[in-house]
């Protein structure tokens, strides 16, 4: 038998250097630990990255979500539409602006939002009077969803997009950054200690337009501005503000700003390391039944994921409780092997507003077969080769083969 590890080999995790713990500390000895000048230094270093125009940095990736939402004008009525493949937040962001929830089924091979499924629904939806405000097109594990057609068809039926990039910071579309906005009004990111860059927690909106960016920036702190050109009435002094609608305190603090703004100078370097990971573990499970992360090549352009996140599907099984069974094998042998995501319109929570098993069909297929491997940026081949091995010995104890 195979001798069990001493340490966990987590699905993620954070690298933290010197230098990221001598940023946080510099702020430590500063006069200011929030609202200072280490935030908006973080906005125009992910504006710089991405080539976005402006950018609100906020406390979470589901603030991001909420206020990206709201300034697109998401309200009672409405409807916003996203993958049933994403965590639960990418939904509920439209719950929280008074919205109500349906979702486009996935694409069998990039397990994104399918483009042709959004055409189809869509033609459905216009017919019955339904047709969404806001669609947000999840970018999972870091590849990006068939931006250029979801665009087109925004145009054709008045939907506003945000793209979900949680995961997909560092990668690219049609050879540019995700996140410049070329085909979306607003994207958005995490920095959850487990994503590509971590500020601890924290997440950023990124966008080219002005008004939006104003109004993110007023809804992450209360609603309050200083603006005498928004206010009803003139200043009564340097120190007046107005709350003129209803916001939220969603800040992000310097503290984690500076974290975000050291952990950004390695951004390439990590996901270098990502993208060889995911090589090596392409190389390795080649031959087996096993459907491995798609290599996507959409309108004549690559597109380079991030790999947040090595997700494996399982294929050519014989017991329905096969998935479970490697899984647990691989817990065994202290291997955090996971399954990235529950689809949302089978949690319970959805299944109020009518939803069912059966109605997304390739999501559901997609669930019955996923596994997420480990992969970090400090992950070592040593780690890896391990994974695998275990992997390997799991699939051909059940007689999983080609």
């Amino acid at each position: 038998s195979t001798q069990k590890l001493s340490l966990m080999i987590p699905y993620g995790h954070q690298d933290i250097s010197e230098e990221d713990i001598e940023a946080v500390v510099e702020v430590l000895r500063s006069d200011y630990l929030t609202q200072g000048p280490a935030v908006p230094v973080f906005e125009q270093a992910i504006c710089d990255y991405t080539e976005a125009k402006y950018g609100v940095a906020v406390n979470s990736g589901t603030s991001a979500l909420h206020i990206a939402c709201l300034a697109l004008g998401l309200g009672k009525g409405d409807w916003l539409w996203t993958t049933p493949i994403t965590f639960v937040a990418s939904a509920n962001c439209g719950l929280y602006c008074g919205a109500k929830v349906d979702f486009v089924d996935i694409d069998p091979i990039t397990w994104n939002l399918s483009a042709e499924k959004l055409e189809e629904k869509l033609k459905e939806a216009e017919r019955e009077g339904k047709l969404p405000k806001v669609v947000v097109a999840v970018h999972l594990c870091g590849l990006s969803c068939d931006m250029e057609k979801i665009s087109n068809l925004s145009k054709q039926y008045g939907f506003s997009i945000i793209e979900d990039a949680s995961h997909a910071l560092g990668g690219q579309y049609q050879e540019k950054n995700i996140g410049n906005g070329q085909y979306s009004d607003i994207s958005t990111f995490s920095f959850h200690p487990i994503k590509n860059i971590t500020t601890g927690e924290g997440g950023m909106a990124v966008t080219n337009n002005p008004e939006l960016a104003e109004k993110m920036r007023r809804l992450r702190s209360h609603g309050i501005t200083g603006d005498p050109a928004l206010m009803t009435h003139s200043k009564d002094g340097l120190w007046y503000y107005q709350q003129i609608e209803l916001g939220f305190n969603y800040r992000m603090s310097d503290v984690h700003a500076a974290l975000g703004i050291s952990q950004l100078k390695r951004l390439d370097e990590f996901i270098a390391n990502r993208r060889s990971i995911a090589k090596r573990y392409d190389q390795a499970l080649s031959g087996l039944s096993l459907q491995l992360p798609s290599k996507s090549k959409m309108n004549s352009d690559y597109s380079s994921s991030a790999y947040h996140l090595y997700i494996i599907r399982l294929q050519n099984s014989q017991e329905k409780n096969d998935r479970k069974t490697v899984l647990e094998a691989l817990r065994d042998k202290d291997i955090q092997a996971h399954v990235h995501y529950i689809p949302l319109h089978t949690q319970p929570y959805y299944q109020q507003f009518g939803f069912k098993e059966g109605d997304f069909p390739e999501a559901e297929n997609y669930y019955s077969e996923a596994m997420t491997l480990p992969i970090y940026s400090a992950m070592s081949n040593a780690e890896q080769d391990t994974v695998v091995r275990e992997l390997k010995t799991e699939l051909q104890s059940l007689g999983i083969n080609r």
